[in-house]
């Protein structure tokens, strides 16, 4: 399977007015990355070569989010909102390029499971032309339902078309396919409008694809990998369970969480075994933290390197360019910002650092500020080995402290 080409059709396009914002749906965030950014992940992990992001508005914001995360995609534009079938022939032109199998995946659900999208593109190679993505909800009311006969799918019935017997199946329509590439595109051109709300339903390609004599299979996947976000209800629900899957794997990887429950990661956290982090912490994203690092309660880390040994807060907020290297100390109600705390330089409480370089081993008391900005530019404040700066002393950049020196309490 490794051999066969893959396009993802990632179907970005939904307004999302339950979210009551001005940003596109697929922009809002889980574990800090875009949801559509989750999703072409997870293509990619899947062998996906090429993504077809199908937008509507925010087009080169839902690109920018999207791109770094495959090594290939292309927008294509979908201008009238006439149903699912009508947003993946938006793609027509990538779809053209050939490719052995196609993908159809929404951009809101950011939990998609790649383990899932392998198994549906093995199913490809081992011969089914098309396969559908099934769940089976606790209550299936507002759901597609899968109709099966001999062990293929022989239709994706919507409520709103079932009758009274196929609504009683309890086994749903997930939104996402697989689809032989081969013939892909003469089965979607096939789809038309003859229903209630005269939209082109990619769901139709079931019976399209029997009536042409191919083999339709289901693959039925946990619910929450599936997850479509259209409030802030959902998004909130999504975040939720992103945040118990990445603790876990993180407690599993030999880091200790003392409060679980409490603790925010984002996507790209790393966080080194034997660390430990108290309760009440939240990690933005770029974070890098080595092995053996303390991290107390009620602190806020984003865009920060902390190296083994090192020790952060209680009620510390590291900022991005905060590099705290080994043995190091960043106590509590202490903000650090671009800022180089060397190995084994302590700076305990109640102060600011900001544009500046600690010096290995340096000692830097309560209430100490580096005066970095003067309204129009930042300036850099050097600390030098073994230097003790006293409490409430105002460092005005651009300056150099030597090592070795000691500046009294109360200096600027």
């Amino acid at each position: 399977m490794s051999e066969r080409t893959c396009l993802a059709i990632i179907l970005a396009a939904g307004e999302g007015t339950r979210m009551k914002s001005a940003m596109s749906k697929v922009l809002h965030p889980v574990g800090g990355l875009p949801m559509v950014a989750h999703v072409v992940r997870a293509a990619s992990a899947a062998g996906v070569g090429d993504v077809a992001l199908v937008v509507g508005r925010d087009a080169d914001e839902v690109e920018k989010a999207a791109r770094p995360h495959a090594s290939g995609v292309s927008v294509q534009l979908q201008v009238e909102r006439l149903g699912t079938g009508n947003a993946v022939l938006a793609a027509r032109d990538a779809i053209n390029k050939g490719y052995d199998d196609l993908i159809v995946l929404f951009g809101d659900t950011p939990l998609i499971d790649t383990a899932a999208l392998l198994n549906a593109r093995a199913r490809l190679a081992a011969g089914a032309d098309v396969v559908v993505l099934g769940f089976r909800p606790s209550d299936p009311t507002g759901y597609g339902r899968l109709i099966e006969e001999d062990g293929q799918v022989m239709a994706i019935r919507e409520e709103r078309e079932a009758s009274a017997e196929e609504k009683k199946v309890g086994f749903c329509n997930g939104g996402l396919m697989a689809i032989r590439g081969d013939d892909a595109l003469a089965m979607l051109e096939k789809i038309n409008n003859n229903n209630k709300r005269k939209e082109y339903y990619l769901t139709d390609i079931v019976e399209i694809a029997h009536a042409l004599g191919k083999l339709v299979v289901s693959l039925e996947v946990d619910a929450t990998s599936i997850l479509g976000v259209n409030s802030r209800v959902e998004l909130a629900e999504a975040e939720s369970l992103f945040q118990d899957k990445i603790r876990k794997k993180m407690m599993l990887d030999g880091v200790s969480l003392l409060a679980p429950e409490t603790v925010f990661f984002s996507w790209d956290t790393e966080v080194g075994s034997d660390t430990t982090i108290e309760p009440n912490v939240y990690f933005g994203t770029k974070v890098k933290i080595a092995s053996g690092v303390t991290i107390h309660a009620f602190c806020h880390i984003e865009g920060a390197t902390i190296a083994t040994g090192a020790q952060v807060g209680p009620f510390a907020r590291l900022r991005p360019g905060a590099d705290l290297r080994e043995g190091s100390k960043a106590g509590n109600f202490v903000e650090i910002k671009k800022s180089v705390i060397s190995k084994g330089a302590k700076v305990n409480h109640l102060t600011y650092i900001g544009d500046a370089e600690v010096g290995e081993n340096a000692n830097i008391g309560a209430g100490t500020i580096t005066c970095n900005y003067d309204g129009y530019n930042k300036f850099v404040t050097k600390i030098g080995a073994g230097a003790f700066i006293g409490s409430n002393s105002a460092l005005v950049a651009p300056v150099s402290i030597g090592n070795g020196s000691i500046v009294a309490a109360g200096s600027v």
